[in-house]
């Protein structure tokens, strides 16, 4: 099967989950067999680079500004896809470039379109109303146009029908069971030791809730320090404004974005990640930190407690004092002996497991070529 991905950044992923989701997917699907082509953006993907983990690149130009960088590869990639190519199934990730996926309907009739509803991303701080309004059209197109639509949590799929009367199929995101490297990195560059720090991994946007996460912090009586772990997205005043909060306390780390072996070793080597966001579709960075048996602290928002589902604790949403006292709880209490991390890495192994999740795409993929044919048989 020949299958193309559009909406995506690109791979290799460097920061966000949809990224980190079309190239684990992506390279799962080459191992089963079959071809899997992702566009990628040029100012995120090395121009150069044809090829990544089985997966192949297809690089093409966008307008790099804050409103105009998604939608305008989206256009060039739907194009590419339906008069240059020739997929057995194309596939839109999250509902701003699904707002496109009429161009491909248009051109190519006859070739399958799936779309994953990821997050309701208009919800997102970031955006202004002229944007948050074209993500709510773009739904609206995912939900009702695409041939098969799927969505990363219940919490959506029950949304998806409620809202669009559709019938999405649930498809979570996945991780994989990581190594578990000693801190020697982490301590040559950041003097971070075992134990030593609670974690955020995060893209450093609003809603995302990691000023909830310093003010806490800063209000807790600790040795430990704060290292936060990612960078910004067109979204400078809110860094500054991070930085800003954090700049009276030297416990608070900022890494920049990280991966490999690096990020591996923060995740392994922490004392408790905690997940503050206001707004997600299924975090991946929640489901990684699981994954490596680390007990967790989430924001009691559907989709993190679908995720955790009684594997770990949860402080009120935006509630900046319940989370400094959740914190202080963790910190004076055996809760981190009571066997939290192993229930939320089992959790993470059954429920969200990639080889299930990539088996379960394929089946997707051959229910609706088939109706496709079977449609077309018909005519």
């Amino acid at each position: 099967m020949k299958i193309a991905f559009i909406g995506q950044k690109g791979i290799p992923a460097i920061s966000g989950g949809v990224e980190k989701h079309v190239d684990d997917l992506g390279c799962e699907l080459v191992k089963q067999g079959h071809e899997v082509y992702v566009y990628a953006r040029r100012g995120y993907t090395d121009k150069n680079l044809k090829e990544h983990r089985g997966v192949q690149i297809i690089n093409l130009p966008s307008i790099r500004t804050k409103h105009l960088d998604a939608i305008s590869h989206t256009f060039l990639a739907c194009l590419d896809a339906a008069i240059r190519r020739d997929f057995d199934i194309i596939h839109f990730h999250s509902i701003g470039p699904s707002s496109l996926l009429w161009i491909v309907k248009l051109l190519k009739p006859n070739t399958p379109v799936v779309a994953t509803f990821h997050t309701q991303c208009y919800f997102h701080k970031k955006w202004g109303k002229f944007a948050k309004s074209s993500l709510k059209f773009g739904e609206i197109i995912c939900c009702r146009f695409a041939d098969r639509v799927i969505t990363v949590s219940k919490t959506l799929k029950e949304y998806a029908k409620t809202r669009h009367g559709v019938e999405a199929v649930y498809l979570p995101n996945g991780v994989y069971l990581p190594k578990n490297p000693e801190a020697d990195k982490i301590k040559e560059e950041w003097g971070l030791e075992k134990g030593s720090y609670f974690l955020v991994v995060s893209r450093l946007i609003n809603h995302k809730g990691i000023h909830y996460a310093i003010k806490a912090f800063n209000r807790l009586d600790t040795d430990k320090k704060l290292v936060i772990v990612g960078d910004g997205f067109f979204t400078d005043d809110y860094v500054l404004e991070l930085e800003d909060l954090a700049r009276e306390n030297k416990n608070i780390i900022f890494t920049g974005a990280q991966s490999g072996d690096m990020l591996s070793e923060l995740f392994n080597n922490a004392y408790l990640f905690i997940q503050p966001s206001e707004s997600e579709g299924l975090s991946i960075a929640l489901l990684e930190a699981m994954s490596y048996g680390l007990p967790v602290l989430v924001s009691d928002i559907p989709e993190n407690k679908e995720a955790i589902e009684g594997t770990a604790l949860t402080f009120k949403d935006k509630d900046v004092d319940d989370l400094a006292e959740k914190l202080n709880m963790v910190l004076n209490s055996s809760y981190l002996s009571n066997g939290h991390g192993k229930l939320a890495k089992s959790r993470v192994q059954d429920e969200y497991n990639w080889i299930n999740i990539s088996s379960n795409l394929l089946k997707i993929y051959k229910d609706v070529l088939d109706e496709k044919e079977f449609k077309r048989k018909k005519q």
